[in-house]
């Protein structure tokens, strides 16, 4: 199984390592000092201001994100800290045909791992990951973020091919065939109606 070391990951890597981007000012962020942390899970709830949202817009590609909430659950088990809960959204996104714009409401899940970033000097070590284990972001001893967790975790829960209703006929316009049009099915339909010389 591959590693991936570079966001944004795609939606068939979300259960590999995670490394969040150097950013001086991430758009949402909350920190949590790991030494306010226990084995005791602690709960918080994070919502996103205005300005915040409009910047992860601009991050995303989105035409707009109205809400951008999270009810999350913090354990730390040594180095190590688990962060659970949900993550609930309204966004904007835009057709891929037709530009035009498609609501999007998101309620799902959040499962990560924080974990210490490797040394300085030392290379990523390689995690393999099944199916059923979390995604896994760094941190760098002193505290995690959780704001940019939840904002990564927004990102891989946003439809990459959203579609408004005149998707289809924007791309007929544009020349670009169905997948029924340009499948297999569609060539042998062809050579069958093709006159026999």
């Amino acid at each position: 199984m591959r590693s991936e070391r570079s966001w944004p990951p795609s939606r068939w890597t979300r259960f590999l390592p995670v490394r969040c981007p150097i950013m001086t000012e991430p758009e949402f962020s909350r920190a949590i000092r790991l030494d306010t942390l226990g084995a005791a899970p602690r709960t918080l709830t994070i919502a996103a201001e205005a300005t915040e949202r409009a910047a992860l817009a601009r991050r995303f590609g989105l035409l707009a994100l109205d809400s951008l909430e999270a009810e999350l659950s913090l354990a730390a088990e040594g180095e190590v800290v688990t962060l659970t809960g949900r993550l609930l959204a309204k966004a904007t996104q835009a057709c891929i045909a037709s530009g035009a714009p498609v609501p999007a409401a998101i309620d799902e899940p959040i499962a990560l791992a924080f974990r210490p970033a490797p040394t300085a000097g030392q290379p990523d070590e390689e995690i393999e990951l099944g199916q059923n284990d979390m995604e896994v972001m760094f941190h760098d001893g002193a505290a995690i973020d959780v704001g940019e967790a939840v904002a990564q975790s927004l990102a891989l829960a946003l439809d990459p091919y959203p579609r408004a209703p005149d998707a289809e006929a924007a791309l007929n316009e544009a020349g670009v065939k169905s997948e029924t049009e340009a499948g297999p099915f569609a060539a042998l339909a062809a050579l069958k109606a093709k006159p026999k010389g």
